[in-house]
């Protein structure tokens, strides 16, 4: 990992604050288990395989958690350089164009700068994982019936933060060299979301030659 590099996570420069396992807890302990499986080196293909014995629902949890923390990480570090005038539009390249919706104020699909799609995103987010109807952090109350329809939408949106990021702002990963930092981050949601069939594999064209190659 650079300097820069370090400078930037050691300041925990996160776009949201960090949302965290209760020690003590099934999911605090599979998380440590994910993590790792990551920090060992394993292959990424490997340590997203559900563990045996282990509940989906919660294997899925500890995973948009903390892909949730990661990404926000990841942006976090250019969101300075993603601005109205920058990016006006919420894109990955002219093929692909991303707009908001979320039943509430915008009911419609409604194009966005990026830096007011990614706030909305965030805060989105933040709900859902914060729900304890939809998140609980009890032992032994259930998920809800949807959760992994919650999820599949969740991963679905954080994804598109990857699309933006390294279609208009890898130059910027590049220059504090984070850029193995990213691509690992990317390959570990790409290998977790295939394995447990959560994102259309339409939805993951924008990106579909980064799979293997970075």
């Amino acid at each position: 990992m650079s300097i820069a590099l370090k400078q930037v996570f050691n300041k925990d420069k996160t776009f949201r604050p960090k949302r965290k396992f209760e020690p003590g807890t099934q999911r605090f302990e599979l998380h440590k288990r994910a993590q790792a499986s990551l920090n060992s080196g394993v292959d990424l293909k490997a340590a997203v395989q559900l563990p045996s014995g282990e509940d989906q629902n919660d294997w899925v949890a500890v995973h948009v958690v903390d892909f949730f923390n990661r990404i926000n990480l990841i942006y976090g570090t250019i969101c300075e350089f993603c601005t109205e005038q920058t990016c006006p539009v919420m894109s990955g390249g002219p093929k692909y164009e991303y707009r908001w919706q979320d039943d509430l104020k915008y009911k419609k699909p409604t194009a966005l700068p990026a830096p007011q799609y990614m706030n909305l995103l965030m805060d989105w987010i933040e709900v859902q994982i914060n729900n304890e109807d939809i998140f609980p952090t009890c032992v032994g109350v259930p998920f809800p019936k949807n959760f992994l329809q919650i999820c599949k939408k969740i991963l679905c949106r954080l994804f598109r933060v990857f699309v933006h990021v390294y279609i208009h702002h890898f130059d910027r990963v590049i220059v504090m060299g984070a850029e193995a930092h990213v691509n690992t981050c990317y390959k570990h949601f790409y290998y977790f979301v295939t394995e447990m069939n959560l994102i259309d594999r339409k939805e993951l064209e924008p990106l579909v030659l980064l799979k293997t190659s970075s």
